[in-house]
């Protein structure tokens, strides 16, 4: 490698030519070969990589396999070399050919003795910044992954415990009514009834139709209550557990009066009793089926949110993540009205399924905020067209001109310690730029504030 191969870097554009020659010097040209890795992730930065021609994909391992994180495609774009600041630095990815060229190899102590000898006070200032950056960096970071995980976690507990304690409870309820209905039979058989009284009494019991639309409770009281005056009329002693179960399912004192024809007088508490327990068991039954449906949902809803079981890049539907989204967000959409409003016509696109969850998050999560937990937050997609377009839209007090210029800046935000999502939005304009080549814009104005993301249909960048 010859001094004019660096001299049209812009990185070394103040060093001189003897500078240069040194610093080939200490290095070793690399040939870039697609596919080839030049150095691996997590591993000791001990070198420092400047690209002179060609391409370098910088991959990270995420979850199950390789993500394309960015790419060194200009030449004068370098990487790793961090133990000459830090003796535990180590890549932060993996470097894999993309296009074959060329890169200068540093070791890490070369560029210290480098730095220290041109640039003293330079190289003193990067060493306590790097040190400083990366201490504050990982500890606000993890506290706000904690936090975020923890609120999400929560929630999502909060809207698994009703239908679990629904479930529990209807099942200590089906011990006790299996027990009565076993305790009616018995009954029964004691009372010598003749299998066509039984006969009859089940046709009459399967004639009974559930009840689709719930009762008024003062309706249903007085039907309880009527019933009950009945059956102590007829010497029935357990009127106060059967006529409830009765009642609910519709049943009058003429369907009681038609049973009363076809049993004997002894056998009618415990005939009663015996459809009484089968309705119960029946509706106990159901709400067990509906409080596991919804624990399962809550569970496809999470799975589907988290992607852990799914590749990076996908071929999905975006209602699928905004949907999940909201369930997840759930305990705190309680005093709000969500409208959603998903075009018909929308295509499936290619993207990073669980990074735009996260931007779903992110956008769910203010729009409520900025309402203080009460409005209209308002969910759309449409195509425009070679791109889909989701707007998440809410009724909150809106964002001044100068709040909305500034909304996508690295750090700015107007959030107090502790709220949020810890997902900046200036992260979320990342993963839908530059990750997926789309746009992402806010409209904002008293009462009503819209923020439109727009996603290509196909693929975005390499990235």
């Amino acid at each position: 490698m010859r001094v004019d191969d660096l001299r049209s870097l812009s990185i070394f554009e103040s060093l001189t030519d003897d500078q240069l020659a040194e610093l080939i010097k200490d290095g070793t040209e690399i040939r870039i070969e697609p596919g080839i890795d030049l150095f691996h992730e997590g591993e000791h930065a001990d070198f420092w990589w400047v690209l002179v021609d060609g391409a370098i994909d910088l991959v990270r391992h995420v979850g199950r396999e390789d993500t394309v994180v960015a790419r060194m495609d200009m030449p004068g774009r370098w990487a790793g070399g961090f133990r000459a600041w830090d003796e535990h630095g180590t890549y932060l990815a993996t470097g894999r050919g993309a296009r074959a060229g060329r890169v200068l190899q540093v070791p890490a102590e070369a560029l210290r003795d480098r730095a220290n000898t041109w640039f003293p006070f330079g190289a003193h200032l990067i060493a306590g910044l790097y040190r400083t950056a990366r201490s504050v960096e990982s500890i606000a970071r993890q506290r706000m992954s904690l936090v975020t995980l923890g609120t999400l976690a929560a929630g999502i507990a909060h809207e698994i415990n009703n239908p679990a304690s629904a479930a529990s409870r209807a099942v200590n309820a089906l011990e006790t009514e299996c027990q009565m209905l076993l305790s009616s039979v018995g009954q029964l058989a004691d009372q010598q009834i003749a299998p066509e009284q039984f006969a009859a009494l089940d046709r009459m019991r399967s004639e009974i139709k559930p009840v689709t639309v719930e009762l008024d409770p003062l309706v249903r009281a007085d039907r309880e209550q009527a019933l009950a005056f009945w059956l102590n009329r007829q010497g029935v002693t357990r009127a106060w557990t059967i006529a409830p179960p009765l009642a609910a399912a519709g049943v009058d004192r003429d369907w009681c009066t038609r049973a009363a024809a076809v049993l004997d007088e002894s056998a009618l508490g415990p005939g009663l009793e015996w459809v009484a327990s089968t309705l119960s068991v029946a509706t106990l039954l159901s709400e067990v089926k509906e409080s596991t449906r919804r624990i399962s949902e809550l569970v496809a809803a999470v799975r589907s949110y988290t992607q852990m079981d799914r590749a990076s890049m996908q071929h999905i539907d975006v209602t699928d993540g905004l949907d999940s989204t909201l369930v997840m967000l759930a305990h705190r959409l309680r005093g709000v009205t969500v409208v959603r409003e998903y075009g018909a016509d929308v295509p499936m696109i290619d993207a990073y399924a669980g990074e735009l969850n996260q931007v779903w998050t992110n956008l769910i999560d203010n729009a409520v905020d900025a309402m203080e937990e009460a409005g209209t937050l308002r969910v759309t997609t449409q195509i425009e067209a070679d791109d889909v377009v989701i707007e998440i839209s809410d009724t909150g007090v809106g964002m001044s001109p100068e709040v909305a210029a500034r909304a996508f800046e690295a750090f700015y935000t107007t959030k107090d310690v502790g709220q949020g999502t810890g997902l900046g939005l200036d992260i979320a304009h990342r993963i839908v730029v530059d990750r997926h080549g789309g746009a992402i814009m806010i409209d904002s104005r008293t009462g009503q504030t819209i923020v439109r993301v727009r996603l290509p249909v196909r693929g975005g960048s390499p990235g």
